[in-house]
């Protein structure tokens, strides 16, 4: 037999190929109540398997308004009602901490949350689904895995003071772009992750995301065995001489301090590029730093000294254990000595729902994993994102500083074209005949096409309400003007960020006929497809067309003609083309 990657092992199949299996974990968090609206419109009643369900409320933590309350009773009546015994109810920890109690080598993991990949630390093949597909496997219990081309990613050497395993990552993500490693599965090999902590490698994992990969994952070594109390692990790690699609060595003693700017997480500089930017708001917490070893390093260097005047520094812990565990240490007693707030374990204000929005003109450093532009709940703001450590000095100078402790004169050497956010005037019309013409946006992302602190207010299983909210962020005419028949043509890495499925449901229930772009974020290539809504990845179907080109689409034989050119593209596999045909999984479950 040939030499296998880690996904061929644990899919037992060759790359590319359409697989289907059941997950040992499928994991849900706030987004719980909307999912049971759609297994019940596909006719579910009782879920196939309770023991596979991770149920988290996290998001919202605790409940800002009465309907999100509402919406978390309604959780707990489920978790009762189905007999889900692995349940954490609001205040316990957030969604991928949580799932640290849970994963295990070799375990097959899906979430209902594009960060559901930080259990790839565990040795666990992890991904992010969609709510469609969730409550697909409520029902079923299995789900449709594509067996994703590998990159590798071999780490020599050990970190240098002051550099961290966020610093990594986003080293990474600047030399490769976010989307360089688009529906990839990352396998970090090399003697340098011997010297990553389990809290490092999630910290890792987790922003496999913002790279675009499918999943991201560590081997079973003595690092994991010991973090089970383990001598030794069993696991399933890659051939000696699989064969991979990318292959890059990083060198960790060459990383220094970094941070993704404004307004794009591959906007990456070195901290000596932007030491001295005004800040005024830090956060430490969320599912990619709020681990225990992450709030020590901050506590620690502002022990005994104060933040600056008029900032804000928010500390928010990732789970209840880590926050007693702060309490143990003295650890919240030197953040509020220091003039931090701590808030209770959540997700914050990472996705502009929590406490802590920053406000019009704020400048925020952040330890999260996302600096969209209103990701934070306000589109007047500026968010980069840093480690622990760089947030914390930057906290007592007021602005962005190097947590080394002196300034340094480094320059990221990957100077890759970095994302631009697209702003589309109000006055300015992106329909001709039936045609969107977004040619020009690269990396659309889902807080564009459905802002993030609209998510929990308004159900995915409610299309209606999703409508006037439809791309108002990126184009306020598409809400208003959109209609059955339209064709959306866009560029690269379209529906990057978060797992939500709102656009893909709001296209589809607008009965737009097809997106044509030239990549697609994997999680909205399936939202599509479990919406019914055709997803054509084609570049050279967006390099062709001129505004006020017809644009017709044959799907039965795969072509599309541009003006008066015809161009084939590759069908779906027909399994994938049955929901397709079936408009949507919702139908197609329900027929099952």
């Amino acid at each position: 037999m040939a030499a296998r990657t880690f996904v061929e092992k644990i899919f037992d199949a060759e790359c590319g190929s359409i697989v289907f299996k059941k997950p040992n974990i499928v994991l849900t968090h706030d987004n719980t109540a909307s999912i049971k609206k759609t297994f019940e419109k596909m006719g579910g009643d009782k879920v196939a398997d309770p023991n596979q369900l991770l149920i988290v409320l996290d998001h919202n933590a605790p409940p800002t308004n009465a309907k999100l309350a509402s919406q978390y009773q309604q959780v707990r009546d489920i978790v009762k009602y189905q007999g889900v015994d692995k349940f954490y109810d609001a205040g316990k920890g957030i969604c991928h901490q949580i799932m640290s109690y849970h994963a295990e080598p070799g375990m097959v993991i899906v979430g209902s949350d594009s960060h559901t990949c930080t259990a790839g630390a565990f040795n666990a093949m992890a991904a992010g689904i969609d709510r469609t597909e969730a409550a697909g496997l409520w029902k079923r219990g299995e789900t449709w895995f594509r067996v994703p081309e590998t990159m590798k990613v071999t780490l020599k050497g050990k970190l240098k003071p002051g550099v961290y395993a966020k610093d990594i990552s986003l080293w990474i993500i600047g030399m490769i772009g976010s989307d360089g490693a688009d529906y990839m599965s990352i396998e970090y090999h090399g003697e340098g992750i011997k010297s990553l902590t389990i809290s490092q490698r999630m910290t890792l994992a987790n922003l496999a995301s913002e790279m675009g990969a499918k999943n991201a994952v560590f081997p079973p070594d003595e690092i994991l065995a010991d973090f089970y109390g383990k001598n030794n692990i069993e696991g399933v790690w890659a051939d000696q001489g699989a064969k991979y699609a990318k292959e890059i060595e990083i060198d960790l003693g060459e990383i220094y301090p970094l941070v993704a700017a404004p307004h794009h997480v591959d906007n990456v500089k070195a901290v000596s590029e932007v030491q001295g930017t005004k800040a005024h708001q830090g956060v430490i917490g969320t599912c990619t730093n709020g681990r225990l070893e992450d709030i020590r390093i901050a506590s620690e260097i502002l022990d005994g000294k104060q933040i600056a005047d008029g900032f804000q520094l928010l500390v928010i812990p990732a789970s209840q254990k880590i926050y007693l565990q702060m309490i143990e240490e003295g650890l919240i007693t030197k953040l509020i000595n220091a003039g931090a707030t701590v808030l209770s374990a959540s997700c914050g204000p990472c996705l502009g729902t929590g406490q802590g929005i920053p406000a019009d003109g704020f400048t925020v450093i952040s330890t999260a994993n996302r600096n969209f532009k209103g990701r934070m709940g306000n589109k007047e703001a500026e968010i980069y994102l840093a480690s622990p450590a760089t947030v914390a000095y930057s906290a007592v100078s007021g602005e962005i500083s190097d947590p080394r402790g002196e300034r340094h004169n480094d320059k990221f050497p990957y100077q890759k074209e970095t994302t631009s956010t697209v702003d589309i005037p109000s006055d300015e019309n992106r329909k001709i005949g039936n045609v969107w013409n977004y040619v020009d946006a690269d990396n659309i992302n889902t807080d564009q096409m459905f802002a993030g602190n609209l998510t929990y207010n308004i159900l995915s299983s409610d299309p209606e309400a999703i409508m006037p909210h439809l791309f108002a962020g990126f184009d306020e005419n598409f809400p208003e003007n959109v209609a059955a028949g339209d064709v959306v043509i866009a560029g690269e890495n379209f529906g990057c960020g978060s797992s939500r499925e709102h656009p893909a449901v709001g296209l589809a229930h607008a009965g737009v006929k097809a997106v044509i772009v030239k990549s697609s974020n994997r999680i909205f290539y399936r939202s599509c497809i479990n919406q019914g809504l055709a997803l054509i990845v084609n570049p050279e179907i967006v390099d062709t067309y001129n505004p006020g080109d017809k644009v017709d689409i044959d799907f039965n034989n795969g072509i599309v003609k541009v003006g008066e050119r015809e161009i084939k593209f590759a069908p779906l596999p027909g399994k994938l083309m049955e929901i397709i045909e079936k408009k949507g999984l919702v139908n197609a479950m329900k027929e099952a």
